[in-house]
């Protein structure tokens, strides 16, 4: 099986997914280095770890972006990766072709309105993806559709910090930051992952304040 883009029917966009799409087409080419420095501090090592505790076999990968995950995924799985934007996609399946991986097929889609079937996957990953989707339950409820019963969701995720004057200041400037990236940080994810029906397991800090948490969570059977 080789790495392709595959385009399913997506029904016309709403106005807000529409906007995220196209705000992550205009970031496509400068993403990488926009992250750089994030990225080789703390990102880099945070994603190695969480792929070292995914399983699969087969295994879904929401908002795979321009592949970072790809250098990581595990030898004996297969990953499907999805992503809103064509362009972030488009930069995915190159790097996947540098590993000349075919284990890993890419589709153009939304996490709201998955194509797949449901029961599909036995685990999910999804890294600083949630901030992002237009409606993030929805998104995950998707989610909770095409996993398997008893299957994982493991979350890398930035949100809403816990101490009460950092939490107001995000909040303060979510909406301004949203309409320049397309990006929400003032999301509550560890309760919407919830809200969705999924069991979390535990949210676990990563940072000062916990504004970045692991998040492990499963499928009731």
């Amino acid at each position: 099986m080789t790495t392709t883009i595959q385009t399913p029917s997506i029904p016309i966009d709403p106005n807000e997914t529409r906007f995220t799409r196209a705000r992550y087409n205009a970031i496509a080419s400068f993403y990488d280095v926009m992250e750089l420095g994030m990225e080789s501090a703390r990102f880099k090592g945070w994603r190695r770890d969480l792929w070292r505790e995914v399983q699969g076999p087969r295994v879904l990968e929401i908002g795979v972006g321009t592949g970072k995950n790809i250098p990581y995924y595990p030898d004996d799985v297969h990953v499907t990766g999805i992503d809103l934007s064509e362009k972030m996609l488009a930069r995915a399946l190159a790097r996947a072709r540098e590993y000349d991986d075919s284990r890993i097929a890419l589709f153009f889609m939304d996490a709201q309105t998955m194509s797949f079937s449901d029961d599909a996957f036995d685990e999910v990953v999804t890294t600083f993806v949630f901030c992002s989707v237009p409606d993030p339950v929805l998104g995950l409820r998707e989610t909770l559709r095409v996993t398997k019963p008893g299957g994982r969701l493991l979350m890398l995720e930035h949100m809403l910090a816990e101490p009460k004057p950092l939490a107001r200041a995000m909040m303060a400037l979510d909406s301004p930051f949203h309409w320049m990236t397309g990006v929400h940080i003032a999301r509550r994810t560890v309760e919407n992952v919830a809200a969705a029906g999924w069991v979390v397991d535990d949210a676990t800090p990563l940072s000062v304040g916990s504004i970045f948490r692991k998040i492990r969570a499963h499928k009731p059977r």
